[in-house]
């Protein structure tokens, strides 16, 4: 029978100050970019109702779904960049943070393709 002194316990892998440091600047870019984005979209999302013509109104609305789309993507991105910097070689972790990443880019991905997506709606809609 083994003693608890006799087994080998891996060895402890603290994160550096350097990283730390990363990921907190990281962070803190990524809550800058996001505040800086939020008054658009609340701006958008007011406008949306104010008017009585509809391309107008579909238009605010292409601005108010690629402004949320944008800023969830930021946010997933810096939230994976943080997790990357975080993980310390840790292969679970690491494949965390590269879906939270492909997360992050289908989300720009489907942001650019949004005006596109309107379009198709105009054409359906016949405005």
């Amino acid at each position: 029978m083994q003693t608890d002194s006799s087994r080998r316990r891996p060895a402890r892998r603290g994160v550096s100050w350097v990283r730390l440091t990363g990921a907190v600047a990281l962070w803190s870019a990524g809550i800058g970019s996001w505040v800086a984005l939020v008054p658009q979209v609340a701006g958008a999302a007011t406008n949306l109702v104010a008017v009585a013509d509809l391309n107008q109104v579909i238009t605010n609305l292409r601005n108010v779904l690629v402004g949320l789309l944008v800023g969830l993507a930021t946010l997933f991105a810096t939230i994976g960049g943080v997790r990357y910097i975080l993980a310390g070689g840790d292969p679970g972790e690491v494949e965390a943070t590269k879906k939270t990443l492909r997360h992050a880019a289908l989300g720009y991905g489907i942001a650019v393709l949004a005006p596109v997506l309107v379009q198709i709606l105009r054409k359906i809609v016949g405005a």
